[in-house]
């Protein structure tokens, strides 16, 4: 009994100091805030969710067995199925949903004001995006690891199922080819980060053999050794840096990066997961929350102040970064870090075959989203603890503040942010780079933004190795998820394939590994040479594309989910699914109707497109940009085309799967349940013969 009233009483405390916080941060205005505010705040909001929300999702609403035997035990073939332990399936799970969107997401769109995107990624995480995730895994462990895609199928139809595996997997594509350009982008000229990135690669290949043969089953000391090994090629990587003789053979242009980077997505999807996917993704997770956890502690330490207001004027869609209102873009631009359609594949991918027991479905689907959406909390801090003229600066394209850094600040300080050349000047000193101006994408600027925080921390003397090292480590957080991506892609192939030909669908059948790894890879390879030869930059075309394809593919995914539960006789529950189900379905179509119908050239993929044409028939156009506007204008056109057929496959496949409710409640027939048989885990078999 005093246990309890100790427990009572400590999650009330949690809950009031969570409130305060929440309360400070909302209502603050006209005077900094500490970001300590915010670290309180989401640890005290994904604490009680995690305690509370997501125990009785577990115990009352999908009712987890841990008796239960999962895929990776019944079907066990030491490829892509096979029991592993729950720490490294967490360090995988994570690896693999963390790519650019927690990072990238938040710090673009800090150009609203540090109000918007906080709260979304706070509220749109515990009641969307964790949600999401643990549902997925569920529903794809009990059906055998099945996909999003083959789960659609089986649970809705033909029409809504070929629709959903269809959508599924042309997102997937494009998603995999944005984090592709995203990664050559931050490794492209920086000895430093590919010779690092590259050393991970035979680094997890020797923690997987040491696990797997050398020393079996012992996790920690193979832990051990990887983590020595990544800080040595860490350190590795800034001597090479400084050696002219070494640092040319790891510094590249963009398209030798990219064909390497296809090289090395082949060889991930083929290769077993013990031996690559896994140790990689696992010792990668090192990295990401060793640094994750140095930032945190480091803004408990030095308490900076937000600079950033809570809304600026750019919230009625002027803004200079991107266009488009505060609604719907907050809710597209930051994705993975509130909720991704991304996680749905990853947890109806990779994860539910390696997953030894149903108990650990809670801690890695919403513990998984929970811990990254404390990576893009402390990406929003890092972005808004800058002074808002240096944040404008460094990621305003040239075309909107213009070229000359005179210019740029003038336009700049115009807006109510003031900076001078000067302070950007010794910025880019400080931080080792020639200039920061105009270095649009987030990456930049969030690296800038963490090496301050470090420098105040550990010693303003590092910021050159700061800022090199966050650039580093946004480059290990994007590819990890670009592996995993990869991987998935294949087993959706190969379940559309297994439609044509049965041999085709089996998973560990090599003949079908190679074809479909194959096809997948040259896939979203294509897009990825596009954009690295795109003299504009394929990410400033490609990333509202990416963001409204990933929220669509999260509500693809809820309504997988929610016409499961419906089915399973759970239709008071299902509004865990529905309610934000509902809240993306609104959202994706308002973003994509901007985006295709919009007569503003900085918003409508449309209207960009003619803009360019109407320039480049009327010889407006500098000969440079008159050289690669063909291009240009035909990018926009298919980001249209894509975006048109994205969300009418959406609103497809939404009526499809009212109209299987609508059935199964009326008690007309419907497709069954896909769910397999109970089978005893081994574990409990012996327990109960003993």
């Amino acid at each position: 009994m005093k246990n309890s009233l100790v427990a009572i009483l400590v999650w009330i405390a949690i809950a009031l100091l969570g409130s305060a916080a929440l309360g400070g941060i909302a209502l603050n205005r006209g005077e900094s805030i500490n970001a300590l505010w915010f670290v309180t705040a989401a640890l005290c909001v994904y604490a009680i969710a995690y305690r509370f929300y997501a125990t009785w999702i577990a115990t009352k609403v999908l009712l987890i067995d841990p008796t239960r035997a999962t895929p990776a035990e019944r079907l066990n073939n030491g490829r892509d199925y096979i029991p592993t332990n729950r720490w490294i399936v967490f360090g995988h799970h994570f690896a693999a949903i963390a790519g650019p969107g927690p990072l990238v997401g938040p710090t673009l769109a800090a150009q609203f004001g540090y109000l918007p995107g906080t709260l979304w990624i706070l509220f749109g995480a515990v009641l969307g995006g964790c949600v999401q995730d643990m549902v997925t895994l569920f529903c794809s462990t009990r059906r055998n690891g099945r996909s999003l895609g083959q789960m659609a199928r089986d649970e809705l139809g033909a029409i809504g199922g070929i629709a959903a595996l269809t959508t599924t997997l042309f997102i997937m594509i494009i998603l995999i080819a944005v984090l592709g350009l995203v990664v050559v982008n931050a490794m492209k000229h920086s000895p430093w980060a590919t010779s690092t990135v590259a050393a991970t690669i035979p680094i997890a290949m020797l923690v997987g053999l040491y696990m797997r043969t050398i020393r079996p089953g012992r996790v920690l000391e193979g832990s051990l050794l990887g983590v020595i090994l990544l800080l040595l090629a860490v350190a590795g990587g800034g001597w090479i840096e400084h050696q002219q003789n070494l640092r040319e053979f790891f510094d590249y242009p963009g398209l030798p990066l990219a064909w390497m980077i296809i090289a090395y997505g082949f060889a991930a999807a083929i290769l077993p997961v013990w031996l690559l996917l896994a140790p990689r993704d696992y010792l990668s997770t090192y990295i990401k929350l060793g640094t994750i956890i140095l930032l945190m502690l480091a803004i408990v330490w030095i308490q900076p102040n937000i600079k950033m207001p809570a809304f600026t004027q750019f919230i009625d869609g002027t803004g200079p970064i991107f266009g488009g209102k505060l609604f719907p873009f907050v809710f597209i631009t930051i994705a993975c870090g509130a909720i991704s359609g991304f996680h749905a594949l990853i947890a109806s991918g990779t994860t539910p075959k390696l997953l030894s027991n149903e108990r650990d479905i809670r801690m890695i689907g919403f513990g998984g989203m929970a811990l990254e959406s404390f990576v893009a909390i402390m990406a929003i801090i890092a972005a808004t603890v800058l002074d808002p003229g240096v944040f404008f600066a460094i990621n305003s394209p040239a075309g909107v503040v213009g070229k000359e850094a005179a210019d740029a600040v003038a336009k700049i300080s115009s807006w109510g942010f003031p900076v001078t050349v000067v302070q950007m000047n010794l910025l880019a000193q400080q931080m080792g780079e020639a200039t920061l101006f105009a270095r649009t994408g987030g990456a930049p600027s969030l690296a800038v933004g963490m090496a301050s925080i470090f420098g105040s921390a550990f010693g303003q003397g590092m910021l050159a190795m700061w800022y090199h090292f966050a650039i580093m480590f946004e480059a290990i957080f994007i590819l990890t998820t670009l592996d995993a991506g990869t991987r998935v892609g294949r087993f959706m192939l190969q379940d559309m394939l297994g439609n044509i030909w049965k041999p085709l669908g089996r998973t560990s059948w090599y003949p079908s590994v190679l074809l479909s790894s194959g096809i997948i890879v040259a896939a979203w390879g294509y897009f990825l040479y596009i954009g690295v030869i795109d003299p504009n930059g394929g990410v400033n075309i490609l990333w509202p594309l990416f963001g409204i394809s990933n929220q669509i593919l999260a509500a693809i995914a809820l309504c997988v989910a929610t016409g499961i539960l419906i089915k399973s006789d759970k239709l008071k529950y299902a509004w865990i699914t529905a309610l934000p189900l509902t809240w993306l379905i609104i959202i994706t179509s308002s973003a994509a109707w901007e985006k295709i119908t919009s007569t503003d050239a900085r918003i409508g993929f449309l209207a960009a497109a003619n803009d360019l044409a109407t320039k480049l028939a009327s010889g407006l156009l500098s000969p440079e940009k008159a050289a690669v506007a063909p291009q240009l204008i035909f990018n926009q056109r298919l980001d249209a085309v894509l975006t048109l057929f994205f969300v009418c496959m959406l609103w497809l496949i939404v009526f499809d799967m009212l109209r299987v409710c609508v059935r199964y409640l009326t008690g007309k027939p419907v497709p069954p349940l896909s769910e397999v048989s109970h089978h005893l885990a081994g574990i409990e078999k012996t327990w109960r013969r003993n």
